[in-house]
């Protein structure tokens, strides 16, 4: 009882000193709060962040109860408990990081390079694509925006090239070395090909897919890239971005697509808020 009636009376004390300041210094935490359990919504670390939160309520039990040995062992684990949470929570701390960069603009803008060039890119990638489609070749093109790709491309074998619709086809037929990785793109040149991407979990994706467009979402959620996806089962092509797949495009629709997605990212585009929720735009059945 003598602790409740502490606490009220903190509390009373605490309302009776609330001002303006004190009202936007709450509301902005719990905006930082509300867009952090944004982003770890349906991963595993919801489960990490529950078992933290009993943790801390034992801890604050024992404090209050005197609970010497417990409240002792609790009290000397925090500083370790500090380390575990950053390595538990790396994932999430990588795209939180991301995000706030994206906020500023600070990547590098593609809308540097000149829309002729760029509109070609973008054509000879679709032409290769229906190619590949109509022979169920697999591919996987990453179209780099503002997060920059070099890690990704440091893992594949430097290209350097002008792309042409010969050259993707070159890169992905079949039983070639480099046919089995991923190709990133910069602007008008490949950069890389062959490259590894980081899968998306199970428990990020609604329905069973291959390793290619499980590696596109993967690499969606952990930058804005543009990736084109060629089914090597049903020759469909489908294009990732943000988490979101949209399946069975055309030439049409997956020129809108690529030009309105790479248009937005330079500074006339005005940025964008990346979607963290994966959800499924199809024109037609699943491949």
């Amino acid at each position: 009882m003598d602790f409740v009636s502490s606490a009220f009376d903190q509390l009373t004390m605490i309302l009776g000193r609330v001002g303006p300041i004190e009202v936007i210094d709450v509301i902005a935490v719990a905006f930082i709060l509300y867009q952090l359990l944004r982003l770890v919504k349906g991963t595993q670390a919801t489960q990490l962040i529950v078992g933290l939160v009993v943790l801390g309520i034992i801890g604050l039990a024992a404090t209050q109860l005197h609970l010497i040995l417990l409240g002792w062992l609790f009290q000397n684990a925090a500083p370790i408990a500090v380390l575990a949470i950053v390595v538990l929570f790396q994932p999430e701390l990588r795209r939180i990081l991301d995000q706030v960069g994206r906020l500023g603009h600070l990547g590098r803008p593609l809308s540097a390079f000149n829309p002729q060039v760029f509109n070609k890119s973008v054509t000879e990638a679709i032409r290769a694509a229906e190619k590949l489609a109509q022979r169920r070749v697999g591919a996987l093109v990453v179209f780099e925006r503002e997060v920059g790709l070099e890690d990704y491309a440091s893992t594949g074998v430097r290209i350097n090239g002008e792309l042409s619709a010969e050259f993707l086809q070159t890169i992905f037929f079949p039983n070639s070395p480099l046919h089995d990785g991923a190709v990133i793109v910069r602007g008008s040149v490949i950069l890389a090909a062959g490259c590894l991407l980081p899968l998306a979990d199970e428990s990020q994706v609604r329905d069973r897919l291959g390793t290619r467009h499980r590696a596109a979402i993967g690499l969606s959620l952990a930058s804005d890239a543009l990736i084109l996806v060629v089914s090597e089962e049903t020759g469909g092509i489908s294009l990732v971005e943000n988490g979101q797949i949209y399946r069975n495009l055309d030439a049409d629709g997956l020129r809108r697509r690529l030009t309105g997605g790479l248009e937005t990212a330079g500074p006339a585009g005005g940025g964008r808020q990346h979607l963290l929720g994966i959800s499924w735009r199809t024109s037609g059945p699943k491949p």
